[in-house]
């Protein structure tokens, strides 16, 4: 006779300072008050890739941008602060 038990388990992804250079991150460059024009708070990551300077995502992560973002997941620590803050972020 063979047992084959159905388990259920939470699967959490374990982080080391390596993995943040697998993930597209969300940087907050600015922001809009609703009786004035966009006030910059930071570099862009266009700013960044033309001039190699350094920008930092929502989850605290600095880096030069340079790599295609469409080629990695989104980072889940800058979803989950884009979700608590109100915006629209894409399903992963």
């Amino acid at each position: 006779m063979v047992l084959n038990p159905q388990i259920d388990a939470e699967v959490r992804a374990v982080l080391d300072d390596g993995d943040h250079e697998r993930f597209t991150h969300i940087v907050l460059e600015g922001y809009t008050p609703d009786d004035g024009e966009f006030v910059a708070i930071g570099n862009s990551v266009v700013e960044g890739i033309i001039n190699s300077s350094v920008v930092q995502a929502l989850c605290g992560k600095t880096w030069v941008p340079g790599r295609d973002p469409q080629k990695y997941p989104l980072c889940p620590t800058c979803r989950d602060i884009a979700i608590s803050l109100g915006w629209d972020v894409p399903a992963t």
